[in-house]
């Protein structure tokens, strides 16, 4: 059911789905729970206990599988050395058809929704929330409790330190809205309507509730997770 390499260590509770693929001295460390049909490369670490100064650390193997826990969901492709922490006040969590390229690093306390992509040596620090189909360029790195929202682009390298609204094109460091990521809503077949008015929006200073976005066809539910969560973290 599930193909798991001999050097590899599953430590404590941890829950397998079926069809998952698991390679060379990948470490897991419960409570982990994971679905179906996931690739985890050589050397991935999942389940570490989150970094934090005050966090009383095990001081024997016996005792490693603390923490609030990770829960991965179906499909997704964790690549070689990729770091993920166990929570540390609620659940570290990855969606379906997560794309986690080699050495990026998830902390404590992160949730990553459906079909992001994390390209290699992204960075995220705790409490970090990535939206569905949101895409991380190379090494850039997000600060923590930070929000990056639904379809938005971030350039390679970049420093994410604010929330970033849905389908926007960001890079900089600090990062920063230059326009909307039209490719991106291209290639989820938006309307022509929702590309304009969203590229005609972040074409000047916006506004942050996105009032001229509502109700756009394509857009809106992303509209609604940007309000609801931008609303607890800004």
């Amino acid at each position: 059911m599930n193909s798991i390499h001999s050097t590899a260590q599953l430590i404590g509770e941890v829950a397998l789905g079926s069809g998952n693929m698991i390679g060379p001295l990948v470490v897991i460390i419960g409570p982990v729970t994971i679905g179906d049909g996931n690739w985890i490369g050589t050397g991935a670490v999942i389940g570490a206990p989150p970094e934090v100064r005050s966090w009383q650390h095990p001081m024997d193997s016996a005792s490693l599988d603390t923490g609030k826990g990770i829960v991965i969901g179906d499909r997704n492709v964790i690549r070689e050395y990729v770091q993920i922490h166990q929570g540390w006040h609620e659940k570290t969590s990855l969606g379906n058809d997560v794309f986690l390229m080699n050495q990026s690093y998830v902390a404590h306390d992160c949730t990553i929704e459906d079909r992001a992509t994390l390209a290699s040596s992204v960075l995220l620090a705790g409490h970090v929330r990535i939206g569905e189909g949101a895409n991380l360029g190379l090494g850039s790195s997000v600060h923590q409790r930070c929000y990056v929202a639904d379809g938005a682009m971030i350039g390679m390298g970049s420093v994410v330190t604010r929330n970033i609204p849905p389908f926007a094109k960001a890079y900089g460091n600090p990062a920063r809205v230059v326009g909307a990521n039209t490719i991106g809503m291209q290639r989820a077949h938006f309307p022509e309507e929702t590309i304009a008015a969203t590229a005609a929006e972040y074409g000047s200073a916006f506004d942050t509730d996105l009032k001229t976005l509502s109700g756009l066809p394509g857009i809106a539910g992303a509209i609604g997770s940007w309000r609801s969560h931008h609303a607890t973290t800004e």
